[in-house]
């Protein structure tokens, strides 16, 4: 048996092709491969507006800025989630507020969150980061009523859910990421996520001026071609005669950042979109078979089940030693991972006060949590060998 990742990429011939085609084209970056990725991802979603960027960090980062987050203010979010969910917010110079984790669940529990607002004076808190954790999707009706009663803004941090969704209280599927919900939302397309471009990411939203804003700051805060310019055209054109604006005339009106996404990475995404349907039906096959083969053992204290909508980015089960089965697993050439070390107790985050004890769901949660391969090219026969390990070591554990 060879080695068993937690996750890992899945590119085919088509992918191959689509990239070579786009490497002996005309445009490298900057090229007609993005519009076409937004587009198509956009109707993935179901949301008006896409804008490609060069990973899912970028995405959090200047969807904060385009909501207009600056020093000063306060933003909500979970401990369990990758650092970057938390860092956006220090990036804009505001300040980060944790709050627990539904032990259920492992999402960003909406009783703490309001628990939060309502200790303290309205206009302390500018927005919420709800975080779609590894491809559950949070109940963004019920946060987008909370957020409306406070006049907060919600930023969907989907990396880890496209494809999935929640029933809503009319019945309706709600999409991550179809910007109904929520003002922007954030995917991101690392190797071991559904959709891999290498690196990459992408922001939905169905605002216009958020979109307009987006697009302005993922390119250095330049705009071009559009009826917005500051400067005369009599400047623009370098000459007494005030005709239209030339085409190479371009102004940077605010400050920007270099956050595109290379016409290579969006030909793969293009590519992998398409695939994205039989992937996600996959994993939630591999979490069916994991939910059956681990339900009432009383050795595993929670998994993530078979829940309606997931996305199955990650398979986590709670177990009681969960170091020596990591261990265990290892030796055994399964090469599990733990998600996520809570973000408050990162020494960056305790200088800021955060310790130990603030958030006992999420550290709990942290002592048990492991995560099990997952991914469309695990075999049945790989899958099983997974299952038999884990088995095996925690019903030795039970006996002893």
């Amino acid at each position: 048996m060879n080695t068993i990742p937690y996750g890992r990429q899945h590119i085919t011939e088509e992918d191959i092709k689509a990239v070579t085609e786009t490497l002996l084209s005309t445009h490298l970056t900057q090229g007609p491969k993005i519009a076409e990725f937004e587009k198509k991802f956009a109707e993935y979603v179901g949301a008006e507006y896409a804008v490609a960027v060069c990973n899912g960090t970028a995405g959090l980062h200047i969807a904060a800025l385009s909501l207009g987050l600056q020093p000063g203010d306060k933003v909500i979010t979970t401990p369990i989630t990758f650092s970057a969910t938390a860092n956006c917010i220090r990036y804009c110079g505001a300040e980060v507020v944790f709050a627990d984790i539904d032990p259920d669940t492992w999402l960003l529990d909406i009783k703490k969150v309001r628990e939060l607002l309502q200790a303290s004076p309205r206009g302390t808190y500018i927005g919420i980061i709800p975080v779609d954790f590894a491809g559950r999707m949070v109940n963004l009706e019920a946060y987008r009523k909370l957020a409306d009663e406070y006049g907060l803004w919600i930023i969907e941090d989907a990396c880890h859910a496209p494809g999935a969704y929640f029933i809503d209280a009319y019945g309706h599927k709600q999409a991550a990421g179809n910007g109904q919900l929520a003002h922007a939302s954030v995917f991101s397309f690392h190797p071991v996520k559904h959709i891999a471009c290498g690196e990459g990411g992408m922001i939905t939203t169905n605002d216009i001026e958020v979109y307009k804003e987006l697009n302005r700051l993922r390119s250095h805060g330049i705009t071009k071609g559009d009826d917005s310019y500051i400067n005369s055209n009599v400047f623009a054109c370098g000459t007494e005669d005030s005709g239209s604006y030339p085409g190479w005339y371009m102004e940077m009106q605010q400050l920007g950042y270099n956050y595109r996404m290379t016409d290579i990475q969006a030909a793969l995404g293009v590519s992998q979109l398409s695939q994205a349907e039989q992937g996600l039906k996959k994993r939630r096959a591999i979490a069916q078979k994991y939910h059956d083969a681990f339900a009432g053992n009383a050795s595993v204290i929670r998994q993530s089940g078979y829940v309606e909508g997931h996305a199955y980015h990650l398979y986590v089960i709670e177990v009681r030693d969960r170091f020596k089965l990591y261990e265990y697993l290892k030796s055994n050439g399964i090469l599990a991972q733990v998600h996520y070390i809570p973000v408050h107790l990162m020494p960056y985050y305790r200088q800021s006060g955060w310790k130990e004890g603030d958030m006992p769901h999420a550290e709990n949660y942290y002592k048990h949590c492991i995560s099990l391969p997952m991914y469309p090219t695990l075999t049945d026969e790989e899958q099983q060998y997974v299952i038999n390990k884990v088995l095996s070591f925690v019903n030795e554990s039970n006996h002893n």
